[in-house]
């Protein structure tokens, strides 16, 4: 049986060992034209996470990715750090329940 928010039953939403999280971020700074959202999608394709990343038109980018919490925090540690292309100059994020509507991570 799946929990209400589409967990299955026994996993516990934002964040529980036993759960998935959503991570949803926009980062901010040079990030377009930089090869960020390839590095990207490689990082959290190296981490077995699903998602996506996408440019948004104020130059930030935006990254939604799905999968084990320490995974999710990984991917946002890496992007918090000088190891990315470009340079970033700051993240906002927020991490809520998985909701399951990836198959993959993709860059758009």
């Amino acid at each position: 049986m799946a929990g209400h928010d589409g967990s299955p039953a026994g996993s516990a939403p934002g964040g529980s060992p036993t759960g998935t999280v959503r991570l949803s971020a926009r980062v901010f700074g040079v990030v377009q034209g930089v090869g960020f959202r390839f590095w990207t999608m490689g990082k959290a394709e190296e981490l077995g996470l699903t998602g996506e990343v996408r440019n948004v038109s104020d130059g930030s980018v935006a990254v939604v990715a799905e999968g084990p919490e320490p995974q999710v925090g990984a991917l946002l540690d890496w992007l918090k750090s000088d190891r990315t292309p470009g340079r970033v100059e700051r993240v906002e994020e927020s991490l809520t329940a998985a909701e399951g509507g990836f198959n993959s991570f993709r860059a758009r």
